[in-house]
């Protein structure tokens, strides 16, 4: 299960990057209370379709790592960060107001064509959905047949997806990850399969983008 960390003040107005010091909002505080509840509820009752948390991962930025705090509390585990869970290093762009970012010429590159662009003085987006599937193949490797939840960032858990789908990186805009979603991929020996993408209670079900 891959759950994006919940909401800070700069969620829709900035580019944090990999910014340390940025701590959740109430409101994301509270999503994240909602989804360690969600994934708790998820590993109760019996049957094959039951499975409890066997381990919580996060990546080390705050808001990551307290996203994933009463995750790990809820399913009696404990945190273990790890830092190919980290977010896309925007390098130069980092802080950047995403309203100033739009209207920057290469935008249209980054929604359009990211496999072809790096951040000046970051990462490409290449070498990001190369690290997340890394980092993923070698967590669910640690924890053959069972579940695990990873707490990371939008940007790589789109990476994630498009990898199990088998899409293009070039698409991979076209999904939405919002704040404290949960996002769910069975991996075996015939390949991943994904079983949600984007699930949360945050919005009553509305089918909105973030």
């Amino acid at each position: 299960m891959l759950v994006r960390h919940g909401s800070t003040a700069t969620t829709g107005t900035e580019l944090p990057g990999r910014a340390g010091g940025l701590h959740l909002s109430d409101a994301g505080r509270a999503q994240a209370e909602s989804v360690a509840a969600r994934i708790a509820t998820m590993g109760s009752g019996n049957g094959r379709s039951r499975r409890s948390v066997a381990a919580v991962y996060s990546s080390p930025l705050e808001r990551t790592c307290e996203t994933a705090a009463p995750i790990a509390h809820a399913t009696g585990r404990q945190v273990q960060v790890d830092d190919g869970l980290l977010e896309l290093d925007i390098g130069d762009w980092t802080g950047l107001e995403l309203k100033a970012a739009r209207k920057r010429p290469e935008w249209a590159t980054i929604q359009r064509y990211p496999s072809g662009f790096t951040f000046p003085g970051g990462e490409s987006f290449v070498d990001m959905q190369a690290r997340i599937v890394a980092c993923v193949e070698r967590l669910r490797s640690a924890h053959p047949g069972e579940t695990i939840v990873a707490v990371s960032h939008a940007d790589p858990i789109r990476a994630a997806v498009a990898h199990a789908m088998g899409t293009h990186l070039d698409l991979f805009q076209r999904v939405v990850i919002s704040p404290c979603s949960l996002t769910a991929v069975a991996y075996g020996a015939g390949g991943p399969m994904v079983l949600t993408v984007n699930s949360s209670v945050d919005t009553g079900g509305a089918l909105v983008p973030s």
